[in-house]
């Protein structure tokens, strides 16, 4: 259990998608409120320092480490050296900060951040969009490596590798020794997936967890008013672990009882206005304690 660690997104004090919501809150807030609550790491947001000695020492009195940051790629819909181009800079900074995972997702034809209806209207790729995609993961997996670094594939609403069938052709048409993937809770209960059976299916090859929960009455008015993606995250979609309708204690029970040394990251996108983020983040705190021992 030593091995795991425990970070909290930046995402529930400010919104990089919607920066009107927590337009008000600092960084310095931000980190010195995850450390308050009790954890140890932070993903990376749009306030931070990008320098990493700065960020390194507004991190390290407060005892904290990054644990990774969200990387947008674009192989199905532009050249492959321009996303490249890209991921190496951020892979450049994520290990001069010591984080070993990269967080990925593809944004190509993503609706994530359009007012389209996010079960409507999200993006299917073609064969030939599906073989980019996956080639050019490989090739970013194979350039992390050279670093020591290893990518993790965010699943996400809005784009084509939303449910459990586009999981499934990703994992099938990547080498689990380039492409790893990332599990997150909420997003996957959201596109009516089962966590649990994601954890258990590709537990080989998780490198990197969110734990975000669901609220069900707002994903059901979500799904009844054909909302877009931002629209369910302003409405409340998204909470932390135990405010919601998911059981985390099945999943992060399999990664406890493994050799599982990652990052456990709490991850629950909400308007700060309505939501303070200091007193969700110690709800999920002492909801993870007690329900995991961690």
């Amino acid at each position: 259990m030593s091995k795991i660690k425990l970070a909290i997104a930046p995402i529930a004090w400010t919104n990089d998608d919607m920066p009107e919501l927590g337009r008000e809150n600092t960084f310095e807030q931000c980190v010195s409120e995850m450390a308050l609550a009790g954890f140890a790491g932070t993903e990376v947001g749009n306030k931070y320092p990008r320098d990493p000695d700065v960020l390194r020492s507004a991190l390290e009195m407060r005892g904290l480490r990054v644990a990774s940051a969200w990387t947008s790629l674009y192989l199905t819909t532009d050249r492959y050296e321009v996303t490249e181009a890209a991921f190496i800079q951020q892979r450049d900074f994520l290990h001069a900060m010591g984080a070993t995972v990269i967080v990925v997702s593809e944004q190509g034809h993503s609706i994530q951040g359009s007012s389209a209806p996010v079960f409507v209207d999200k993006p299917v790729f073609t064969d030939e969009e599906w073989d980019r995609l996956t080639s050019g993961l490989e090739r970013l997996g194979e350039i992390a490596a050279e670093t020591g670094q290893t990518i993790a594939f965010h699943h996400h609403m809005g784009t084509g590798v939303q449910t459990l069938e586009e999981i499934d052709r990703l994992m099938a048409g990547t080498d689990p020794k380039k492409v790893s993937l990332l599990l997150d809770t909420g997003h996957l209960t959201f596109a009516g997936v089962d966590p649990d059976v994601v954890a258990a299916k590709y537990f080989d090859r998780i490198a990197h967890v969110h734990l975000k929960d669901i609220r069900p009455e707002v994903l059901a008015h979500v799904e009844e008013r054909n909302m877009s993606f931002l629209d369910g995250v302003r409405a409340g979609v998204f909470t932390v672990p135990g405010d919601g309708c998911v059981d985390i204690a099945p999943v992060v029970r399999r990664f406890v009882d493994s050799d599982y040394s990652g990052w456990f990251v709490v991850e629950a996108e909400q308007d700060p206005a309505k939501a303070n983020p200091l007193q969700y983040a110690l709800m999920a705190r002492a909801y993870i304690r007690e329900t995991t021992g961690i």
